[in-house]
């Protein structure tokens, strides 16, 4: 089978995926209304209007705890698919999890050493 024929349906698809976006963002700058006010031009949220600044500065803790929940919720995944396998492993299987839940243990316990698990 001639190269070009075997991935002539990748090639189609992917103009097509570049294609429709663009295609439609023309169609839509072309045909969409332009009446700007200042009503449709203030920012709100959840359609409640902003009431003070809508740029407050988060603090750097809430940044760090959303960090190291979504770090050791994507380490705990790992689990799961150990734990299905768990018998065809064996010893190996069983020390390599070890290893691997010592570590993140001790992560957990330097993060919590560290004072970044604390919500003040």
């Amino acid at each position: 089978m001639d190269l070009g024929l075997k991935y002539a349906p990748v090639v189609i698809m992917l103009a097509l995926a570049f294609a429709i976006p663009v295609i439609l963002m023309t169609i839509a700058a072309f045909t969409g209304p332009r009446q700007p006010s200042e009503r449709k031009m203030t920012p709100f949220e959840c359609g409640i209007e902003s009431v003070g600044n809508t740029r407050h500065r988060e603090s750097v803790k809430f940044f760090l705890i959303a960090l190291l929940f979504i770090i050791f919720d994507i380490e705990a995944v790992f689990v799961y698919p150990w734990a299905v396998l768990f018998r065809d492993l064996g010893i190996f299987g069983f020390v390599e999890m070890a290893v691997f839940l010592l570590i993140l243990l001790l992560g957990l316990v330097y993060v919590w050493k560290k004072g970044a698990l604390e919500w003040e």
